[in-house]
């Protein structure tokens, strides 16, 4: 499967350029405010413009004035390009602001095309579009609006809007008790696991059914993390057969409870476990800040989860915790700064740390400002 290995963002929210290598795990760090959460709102903006819903996600970001870079007087227009290797595919796009505060597309083009981006690509031609053209049967602008798409064009188009639904946003932050998560589900929602993990219930309850090996390992790697734990309670409401909630039992205990009983921490590492150990991983997997409400031992294993996920996937993490700096290496690190009002991003590497990380961890070094990534 292609991975993404080359991303270049232009003209978003605190964004005005980068251009970045990716790898299996990727972990970005930086001072609040930095950058790192608007680099992993790309992949959310991503997911909504191949679900032909860029409109509403506009509408609520508050309009395109708060995506574009010091707003829409700055910035006229915000562009992404990502390459997919191997097979070159490469995928770029440029969205501009309407009179409405609205985004739409002045350019949208799908190709095989080398990595290195050096190579002045063609400019964007057709007519500008409100969703993108990757979900109907016209051809890339590229092409010429008023030709058919061909055989080879519309295979092209299919390999890239798999790739680009490959990529997926995961926020485990609601634990409130209003939190989906908490609340009754349909027991058919378990196509996937959704990014706020509001069907964790029906999910489990189809891995313990149709995967019970990766439903065990789940089981087992929440008790690590939660002695107290000693399995899910999966079945249809007695109520209607048609709804789930999650429920879950005790060691040593006959009593069982719901998720309302279980502490944030514990509840968001279960949606972790459960995201990372499930049978099909997405090929890219996109989390800000999993360690909230971990305990210390939990955020390393954590860790050996992500280490274990990347062999299928690529992970991209979010993190202000040391504790989770410390699970990996220089070259996995990706520190972001702000600068005049724009977000820097930089990799680590173990040559030019060698002399350090003799006397300190990666967790040490950040918090002494030699990595970077800090305020100031």
């Amino acid at each position: 499967m292609p991975t993404l290995d080359q991303i270049e963002i232009e003209g978003f929210k605190s964004i005005q350029w980068m251009k970045l290598e990716l790898g299996r795990v990727n972990v970005l760090i930086g001072a609040n405010g930095a950058g790192k959460s608007n680099f992993i709102s790309v992949f959310a903006l991503l997911q909504r413009m191949i679900a032909g819903q860029l409109q509403r996600h506009v509408l609520e970001a508050g309009g395109a004035d708060s995506l574009l870079h010091f707003g829409a007087k700055r910035t006229t227009a915000l562009s992404l390009r990502l390459h997919f290797s191997p097979g070159d595919f490469s995928y770029r796009a440029a969205l501009a602001p309407s009179a409405s505060d609205l985004l739409f597309f002045a350019g949208e083009e799908w190709r095989r095309t080398p990595k290195d981006w050096s190579i002045m690509l063609p400019p964007f031609t057709g007519e500008p579009q409100k969703e993108s053209s990757l979900l109907g049967d016209v051809p890339s602008f590229n092409a010429g609006a008023s030709e058919p798409a061909s055989a080879d064009e519309y295979s092209l188009r299919r390999e890239i809007l798999d790739l680009l639904r490959g990529v997926r946003v995961y926020h485990f932050h609601d634990t409130s008790s209003a939190a989906k998560v908490k609340l009754t589900g349909d027991i058919g929602d378990n196509e996937a696991l959704r990014p706020d993990a509001s069907n964790l219930a029906a999910f489990l309850y189809l891995l313990k059914s149709k995967h019970p090996d990766n439903y065990r390992r789940i089981v087992s790697t929440v008790r690590l993390a939660a002695p107290f734990f000693d399995d899910f309670r999966l079945r249809p409401s007695p109520f209607n057969e048609q709804k789930i909630q999650l429920e879950w039992s005790e060691k040593n205990s006959d009593s069982y409870f719901n998720a309302h009983a279980l502490s944030d921490g514990t509840l968001r590492f279960i949606c972790l476990a459960t995201l990372l150990l499930q049978p099909d991983l997405p090929s890219l997997i996109i989390v800000d800040e999993p360690e909230l409400g971990l305990h210390p031992y939990a955020i390393q294993l954590l860790a050996g989860l992500v280490r274990s996920a990347s062999h299928e996937a690529q992970v991209i993490l979010s993190t202000q915790s040391v504790t989770l700096v410390n699970q990996f290496t220089p070259e996995q690190l990706i520190v972001v700064d702000r600068k005049d009002g724009a977000s820097e991003f930089r990799r680590l590497s173990s040559e030019a740390l060698e002399s350090w990380l003799e006397s300190y961890s990666l967790g040490e070094l950040w918090e002494k400002n030699v990595l970077g990534g800090r305020p100031g």
